[in-house]
Parts: structure tokens; sequence; C-alpha cells
């Protein structure tokens, strides 16, 4: 009896290592199984060409930019992709509408079509100030996602983690935004 008792205690632990071995080899980067490591390769194998919104020279109308990026069939892969396209900046001519130093700490789109995305605070602690200025960073952000993914109704955007009442003082952030065609030419 306390044969069949080690044998089985033996055999849970088996298992159960065997698991926990599987689970960390499942966590490494760049160590999944073929399998999966093929269906991440198409998410991300086909570009795309985006619109990344800028400001233009005179600061009066958020420009397009195309630019051909590296597509996911996950909204918030896709979005992350754009945001760090978008924080690297213009490369004809138009004007950056975000500090040089902001990182995107995170994005992820609800269900229901609300992208969320959280900004480092050096959005706000490097940002030059002024309305307009704040309203195309703003734009710049909701606009590039909303005109480029279809899964993306709304931006809600966060600062360092948390929700922010606004940037630099002029436009409130409670609430999610919508695209904003107005501010386009």
């Amino acid at each position: 009896m306390m044969n069949k008792i080690r044998h089985i205690s033996f055999a849970v632990f088996v298992a159960i290592f065997g698991i926990a071995i599987y689970m960390l080899f499942m966590s490494m980067p760049g160590k999944l199984p073929a399998e999966e490591q093929n269906t991440r390769t198409k998410q991300h194998s086909s570009k795309s060409v985006v619109h990344l919104y800028f400001s233009d020279r005179e600061n009066l109308f958020l420009i397009a930019e195309e630019r051909a990026l590296f597509h996911s069939d996950n909204p918030a892969e896709f979005g992350k992709t754009i945001i760090e396209a978008l924080m690297e900046g213009p490369r004809k001519g138009l004007v950056r509408t975000i500090p040089e130093a902001t990182t995107l700490r995170a994005l992820f789109v609800t269900q229901n079509g609300i992208a969320y995305v959280d900004l480092s605070e050096t959005i706000r602690d490097a940002f030059p100030g002024g309305i307009k200025s704040e309203l195309f960073a703003i734009f710049s952000i909701v606009n590039s996602l909303i005109l480029n993914i279809p899964e993306i109704d709304s931006v809600k955007i966060l600062v360092g983690g948390n929700e922010a009442m606004t940037l630099t003082g002029h436009v409130e952030l409670r609430f999610p935004f919508k695209a904003n065609m107005l501010l386009i030419r």
C-alpha cells in the first residue's frame, strides 16, 4: 500500500513538474514551440500603410504622414506599433506633437472599442505648453489610432498609470476622445 502511494505521489510530482517546466518554457521570449512562433510571425509578417498625424510648421493643422508599419491582427499590438512610430517623430518636414523622451507604458483595447493609452509622465514634464500644442498632442494620438485601426472607436489617455485631468491645464482628459477630422488638412 505504501509503495502504491509513493508511486502515485511521484507521478503527481512529475506531472506538476512537467507543467511548471512547460509554463516556464512558454514565458521565455523566443522559446516558443514552432507552431506558436509561426502564428506570431504571421501576425507581424506584413506591412500596412498607416497615416500618422503630426503638426504642420505653423501649428495650424494636423497633417498625415504615410508610413509602412508591420501589421498585427491584434488591435492593441498594432496600436503600440503606431504610437511608437508617432513618438519617433515625423520624417517629412512636419513637427513632432509628443515630447521626444515620452514613452508608451501600456496600450490596451477593450471589447467595446476604447483604447487606453498610458504614457510616461514625460509627456507632461517636457511639454512645451500652449492650448493648441496640447490639443494637437492629444489628437495626433487619437486620430492616428482611430483612423488606422477599425476596432478602435475612442481613446482614453492616461499619464503615469493614472487618470489625469489634463496634460498641461487646457484640454480635459477625463473621458475618451473620438477622432477630430476638423484638425486635419
